[in-house]
């Protein structure tokens, strides 16, 4: 057989044994989720901004949403090391 035989032609979908279709359908599917990404982020912005106009403190409220996230366990913890430190400094209430 000669070389030229030999080789065999790649489909047109496929570059490097890469399939274009799926790479397309992947990147394609990663834009879309940018884009409801971006929209959700607008979304919390104006209701930090709506929650404000009614006198809460967005700083206070990140920190409330991101405490509602950690584990019971891990948040009791946290907490009581908090405590400590702030009475080791003299800080206790």
């Amino acid at each position: 057989m000669t070389a030229a035989a030999q080789k065999q032609p790649i489909p047109a979908d496929q570059v490097g044994g890469v399939s274009g279709a799926k790479l397309k359908a992947f990147v394609e599917r990663i834009e879309r989720m940018e884009e409801e990404k971006s929209g959700v982020a607008s979304d919390i912005r104006d209701t930090y901004s709506e929650a404000k106009a009614f006198g809460f403190d967005a700083r206070v409220l990140r920190a409330i949403v991101r405490i509602r996230k950690q584990d019971t366990e891990k948040r009791r913890e946290h907490e009581e090391l908090l405590d400590l430190y702030k009475a080791a400094l003299g800080m206790a209430e």
